[in-house]
């Protein structure tokens, strides 16, 4: 299952919830990446490369680094992809990497949240500087302003959560991947769910949507 869907329309929350209803692995390609460098794998060090000078990681980097995921994972129940793919060569890469193993893509969800309330999302979202937690100063605030409630780190606005960065980001989410979006309409694979609501009410509206398509 693909998860998709513009920056702050909730992907990672779902997939998490997801993860838990069908028992089955969530991978986040942002997370992959990002343990990747931690640990200093070959691909990470690669991406690392990419990452320090602020430029877009080569799509097959990131591949690689979900198919080291995926084979090692090997239980065969299947997966959540949540971030990827965002291109159309990302969505043709990994339909041949599971097409050589025997898999396949059973379903692809859209979340669909309007634009103002995706820039009211992300340019209210505060992150520690310690630990990487998440708060947003109206949805999910701290018990103490600027302080994180597990470490006691500062909060901070990420520079991708300003308001005229986000507005950037969701053009370049909406030029690269209504192509791919269209791309598995065609096949019959795309799911279009509204996003707006609580995680609960959005859960029950993909599972819906799955549940009637099979």
């Amino acid at each position: 299952m693909i998860l998709m869907g513009p920056p702050g329309a909730g992907k990672g929350t779902q997939a998490k919830l997801l993860e838990t209803h069908f028992q089955v692995r969530h991978i986040s390609s942002g997370d992959l990446l990002r343990m990747a460098v931690k640990k200093k794998t070959p691909l990470g060090i690669q991406a690392k490369r990419y990452m320090d000078r602020g430029e877009l990681v080569p799509d097959e980097v990131v591949l690689g680094t979900i198919e080291e995921c995926v084979r090692q994972d090997g239980s065969g129940k299947g997966f959540i992809l949540d971030g990827f793919p965002r291109t159309v060569p990302q969505a043709d890469a990994l339909c041949a990497l599971l097409h050589g193993m025997g898999a396949q893509v059973d379903d692809v969800t859209s979340i669909q949240v309007p634009r103002e309330d995706l820039v009211k999302r992300l340019s209210g979202r505060r992150t520690c500087r310690e630990c990487g937690t998440m708060y947003h100063v109206i949805f999910d605030p701290p018990r103490n302003a600027g302080i994180c409630n597990k470490c006691n780190g500062e909060l901070y606005q990420r520079d991708d959560d300003q308001e005229d960065t986000i507005i950037a980001r969701l053009e370049v989410y909406d030029r690269q991947t209504t192509p791919v979006l269209n791309q598995y309409r065609e096949r019959g694979l795309l799911r279009e769910v509204e996003g707006v609501g609580s995680p609960e009410q959005v859960l029950e509206r993909i599972l819906d949507q799955v549940h009637k398509h099979g």
